[in-house]
């Protein structure tokens, strides 16, 4: 694996550890896309440090349990912006 590479997964994965980012902010961040994120924390972390891995992985599932309740959030704020604009 490249230097760059394994330097790119570290970093993403202190960064979603340290914030509590999802794969798509972590994505914008780093300016690459969610599945280059996706493959960097469940691919090559586990390989480079599978304790860092095990900690990416429990903030990712909180993530997941969670999206139903963004998704929501966010459709709600698109109606109440259609509200107001009408």
């Amino acid at each position: 694996m490249r230097d760059y590479i394994r330097k790119r997964v570290v970093d993403v994965s202190l960064y979603i550890i340290k914030t509590n980012a999802t794969v798509r902010q972590a994505a914008t961040v780093f300016g690459v896309s969610k599945s280059t994120i996706h493959k960097d924390v469940t691919e090559r972390l586990p390989r480079i440090n599978p304790e860092l891995a095990t900690q990416v992985k429990q903030v990712l599932e909180h993530n997941k349990a969670e999206r139903h309740i963004r998704g929501g959030e966010a459709t709600k704020r698109k109606y109440i912006r259609a509200r107001k604009v009408s």
